[in-house]
């Protein structure tokens, strides 16, 4: 019977090296997407994965049983990820685009989730639309692909978004929706998601 994380948290904080190993194997692959969804870029992904193994096995200590663990190397991994962006491409800028208030607040769920479905049972991608969904995010600006990676795919709040990308709340909700927008041009056609207005990506 497989450990639950906060064991295997707890032998690892003893010494113990399979309790750790056991941990990377459970959550590398998650870990590896979460990065890959941000950078995009696999070589970069890797070095993100690693380095956030890394920073989780010297703060073991700091880890917070309360919190959920997977949550916590997400968030390591998403932060890592959006320092790598931003040396990378030092010459990108916040984004500026003003979308009022009302529209802010009825603006559709995340169209992630819209085209994974609610089912668990339905959440399992086909191959042809895990494809199209990494294509699209592929397509989209570094500013709106992390967005909408740590919104959809790690679940931070508006706060801890703008917290996390140094950013207001407002900008953080406008980036979102223009992220959720473009995403939904790309994905016009899958999974029952319609292009709003149609035409093409801005």
């Amino acid at each position: 019977m497989a450990l639950p994380d906060l064991e295997l948290v707890e032998r690892a904080r003893g010494g113990d090296p399979e309790a750790f190993r056991e941990l990377v194997v459970r959550h590398q692959r998650r870990v590896y997407a979460v990065a890959l969804g941000i950078v995009k870029d696999r070589d970069l992904a890797w070095d993100v994965s690693q380095e956030a193994f890394l920073r989780v096995h010297q703060h073991l200590a700091e880890f917070r049983d309360e919190a959920s663990f997977s949550t916590w190397i997400h968030r390591i991994t998403a932060r890592l990820a959006i320092d790598v962006l931003r040396k990378e491409r030092p010459s990108r800028r916040n984004d500026v685009a003003d979308v009022p208030e009302p529209v802010l607040r009825e603006a559709a769920p995340g169209v992630l989730a819209t085209a994974l479905g609610t089912d668990p049972q339905e959440t399992v991608l086909r191959r042809e639309l895990s494809a199209r969904l990494t294509e699209a995010l592929g397509q989209l600006p570094d500013l709106h692909r992390t967005i909408l990676v740590l919104r959809e795919m790690d679940g931070l709040s508006y706060e801890e978004l703008a917290e996390r990308l140094g950013v207001p709340k407002g900008t953080v909700m406008s980036r979102l929706f223009h992220a959720r927008k473009k995403m939904q041009v790309l994905l016009a056609g899958y999974a029952g998601i319609d292009a709003p207005g149609g035409g093409e990506v801005p």
